[in-house]
């Protein structure tokens, strides 16, 4: 009999865990603090897997599964925590990554975002995205904007999702939380009837497709505050990304409206810290302003770095800047600053001119106590397979 999925969402929530890998051929995986550890149990078979999935995906997520090979979905546990929960087929065997989502919503502070993203969200109007790899926090953020804009201001906030993973009760403002596929059809489509929902602000889960983007763009550009997330690491590199969806005899259009209806590109990655346990975010900041507008504008993305650099009196910020601020403070290590770093060529330069032995950071080995060379380690030695 396959293991009981119910003992590894425990285990998780008891090890202040993120997330949970199975696969076929390979113990369960537990990330804690951005590294993995091994569950103590014997390998998983096709049968643990699905049995798995059976045990938690919802009947239209078992179609769509069937149809497509990969579904998504929230997975409510009880009353303890909620799961993002991706099912996909991985050479013809199911597998399944867990990722816990946090049980309340954190503060500026504690996400560590600069006061002046908080002052962006007073703009009745304007293109505000956050980016970064997928397990950056980035949905994270945006919760944390939701419940700001929810606190402080009468709004109709419009959030589409896909899966929901943040509920927010409506507080000062009304939030009406779509989910794509039991709410809504599509990120399209929920984009083209959202307009006539009278929202002041919406929210919109990832900009997936050209489609998504244009809608997304038009109403920032006709009065609404639009919240968006995209897979890029950097404000230079998501214009391009943006701009690189369209054919060329648009991109020229899509330009002026991004240097008119952007305010600005949070981009962050997400680290293990060097002096607690726990994890760190890094961030770059982008505000817009008329240089910026206009490097848009002459597709001269690539001085978007220099403006952002050269603007820190206006709160921006580069993240290699803060990634550089957080190693000398010693919060992490010498790896992660190198791994993370927009421009590791640069980076490592300045690394090796640094004293590391006297410069007041110091680097911490980071190895696990099972006296081995591999870095997961293993936890859970609870769970036996039953007979």
């Amino acid at each position: 009999m396959a293991i009981d999925i119910r003992r590894l969402l425990d285990l998780i929530i008891k090890e202040d865990g993120s997330d949970i890998h199975l696969s076929v051929g390979i113990r369960p995986r537990i990330r804690i603090h951005g590294r993995m550890k091994d569950v103590q149990v014997e390998p998983l078979v096709e049968e643990d897997t699905v049995e798995m999935m059976k045990a938690i995906a919802p009947q239209r997520n078992m179609l769509e599964f069937k149809e497509k090979g990969t579904t998504d979905f929230a997975y409510p546990y009880s009353e303890q925590a909620r799961f993002r929960v991706s099912c996909y087929r991985a050479r013809g065997k199911v597998g399944l990554a867990l990722r816990l989502l946090p049980n309340r919503i954190l503060s500026f502070e504690q996400i560590g975002l600069p006061d002046q993203v908080r002052e962006l969200l007073h703009r009745p109007r304007g293109l505000m995205l956050v980016t970064g790899p997928t397990g950056s926090g980035k949905t994270t953020t945006l919760a944390t904007m939701v419940n700001y804009l929810n606190e402080n201001f009468d709004h109709h906030i419009v959030t589409i999702e896909d899966p929901l993973e943040y509920f927010h009760d409506s507080l000062k403002a009304i939030i009406t939380q779509r989910e794509i596929g039991s709410d809504v059809g599509s990120f399209p489509e929920a984009m083209r009837r959202v307009l006539r929902m009278d929202p002041d602000v919406i929210l919109l889960g990832e900009m997936r497709d050209r489609e998504t983007i244009t809608t997304a763009i038009t109403a920032a550009e006709t009065g609404h505050l639009v919240l968006a997330t995209l897979h890029t690491t950097g404000a230079a590199r998501t214009v391009d990304r943006i701009i690189d969806q369209f054919p060329p005899d648009q991109q020229e259009q899509i330009r002026v409206q991004l240097s008119v209806s952007m305010i600005a590109v949070i981009s962050q990655v997400l680290m293990p810290r060097d002096d607690v346990l726990g994890r760190i975010a890094g961030f770059e900041v982008m505000i817009m302003n008329s240089a910026i507008e206009n490097h848009i504008r002459k597709n001269e993305t690539f001085k978007i770095t220099s403006a952002i650099q050269t603007n820190r009196n206006r709160g921006m910020i580069l993240l290699d800047e803060h990634l550089w601020s957080l190693f000398r403070d010693g919060r992490i290590s010498k790896e992660e600053t190198l791994l993370k770093s927009q421009n590791p060529i640069e980076m490592k330069k300045r690394l090796d001119y640094l004293d590391l032995g006297g410069g007041g950071a110091s680097e911490k080995d980071g190895g696990d106590d099972d006296g081995g060379n591999d870095d997961r380690g293993t936890i859970g030695g609870l769970f036996q397979r039953k007979k």
